[in-house]
């Protein structure tokens, strides 16, 4: 994924890469928190990935597959809400945003699996690891500068 040559350094070069970006490594955390915590429920291999991750990389289509039916759900809820952001052109990640658009339920519940994945992430997607920090940082950086 390239960043564009511009001024503003979270500048991506479309917001569809964006929300690609923001979907794929969210899938790939939940499917982390999930497999980690032994969730039940758990579907066989070989199952049916769902129409909301066909567009996904292979390793996130294989997360999601693997998730248990309530991570599933999070996940499609989660892409359900980044699909329909008004403010995806001005934020990075859901985090970052002015308007929290998820019902304080799952809210808990993607932090709960932000909390477990985040550290476990680098083991899974290195690139994608410290993609997120660098772009979580700026968001930080271009939030302060902002107040």
């Amino acid at each position: 994924m390239r960043l564009m040559a511009t001024g503003n350094p979270q500048s991506y070069d479309s917001i569809e890469e964006r929300v690609y970006r923001e979907k794929a490594t969210l899938a790939q955390m939940v499917g982390i928190y999930c497999a980690g915590n032994r969730h039940g429920g758990r579907p066989a291999n070989g199952a049916a990935v769902p129409a909301f991750a066909a567009v996904m990389p292979e390793k996130v289509q294989a997360a999601v597959a693997g998730m248990c039916p309530d991570c599933r759900a999070l996940t499609e809820y989660c892409f359900t809400r980044i699909d329909h952001c008004p403010h995806m052109a001005e934020k990075t990640f859901c985090s970052s945003c002015t308007t929290h658009c998820y019902s304080p339920a799952m809210r808990d519940r993607v932090r709960a699996a932000m909390r477990y994945a985040g550290p476990r992430m680098i083991f899974h997607d290195p690139l994608g690891a410290l993609t997120h920090l660098r772009d979580t940082r700026r968001a930080k950086k271009a939030r302060a500068t902002r107040a």
